[in-house]
């Protein structure tokens, strides 16, 4: 039962994608629509005012840059904190959690100027590189090194390995299912953006999918069918993803990251 209501909005948005809009604002709704209309997916594609596309490229690339920078910045920092002695270690951490408790709306807009002055406005390197790097995921990723087993390591630099080659050669590998975890929250929430990217990108060519998607419902016009069929486009990708990395997740859970 409970998978059944968790598939009800799933199942909401492709039966009101399929549909026309008469089907859709009946009164009297049925469960299924008289006819399915796969044209309508063409007809999203070949909408001259949106270029739908484009920006499902766009925020393809913008999720897979800034999950990439997350993990590989994010877990540097994390190692080096937990594992680099340094006497400021600490302050540094205190510092990175700080700025967790500083609400987003209060960055914004210095974010935005920073960003304009460089001429970055309606460009992929205003949309991300100011999201490759978080304090929350270095906060994540210094908590769980903290329990990565220091035999592991001790072993490597008995054989002859620095802190890069330990990082790199030996405790990424054996932890996969951290990353994998760290890897589907970072891409869903870059996939999901919607207020920095529609600030920034202001031309069409810079839109995501989330922005285009807003352009279907407008004080001046709704269109509803399209506005469904890009609902079903844009979580399409979410769920691949999360079917790729599912086994990983799993794995990452039962061996708390650690290969046997």
């Amino acid at each position: 039962m409970a998978a059944l209501l968790f598939l009800l909005p799933f199942y909401l948005i492709v039966r009101n994608g399929l549909s026309t809009e008469a089907d859709i604002t009946s009164p009297e709704w049925s469960l299924f629509p008289s006819s399915l209309h796969w044209e309508n997916i063409t007809e999203l594609f070949d909408d001259p005012s949106v270029p739908m596309a484009h920006a499902l490229w766009n925020s393809l690339v913008i999720a897979v840059l800034q999950t990439g920078g997350q993990l590989l910045l994010g877990s540097l920092c994390g190692y080096g904190l937990a594992r680099i002695p340094y006497k400021h270690a600490n302050k540094i951490f205190y510092l990175i959690v700080a700025t967790l408790m500083v609400p987003a709306a209060v960055t914004f807009v210095p974010s935005f100027v920073l960003v304009s002055s460089l001429g970055w406005v309606s460009s992929l390197r205003g949309l991300v590189i100011p999201g490759l790097f978080a304090g929350f995921t270095a906060f994540m990723f210094r908590q769980y090194f903290l329990s990565f087993p220091r035999e592991l390591e001790e072993a490597a630099r008995i054989d002859g390995l620095g802190y890069w080659g330990t990082y790199w050669r030996i405790v990424v590998p054996n932890s996969g299912g951290f990353f994998a975890a760290v890897a589907v929250i970072q891409f869903i929430g870059s996939w999901n953006a919607f207020l920095w990217p529609l600030v920034i990108g202001q031309d069409e060519d810079a839109w995501t999918v989330q922005v285009a998607m807003s352009t279907f419902l407008t004080a001046q016009n709704v269109n509803i069918h399209e506005l469904f069929v890009a609902a079903a486009v844009g979580i399409l990708p979410l769920v691949l993803v999360f079917v790729v990395l599912q086994r990983f997740l799993v794995r990452g859970v039962a061996e708390t990251g650690i290969k046997g």
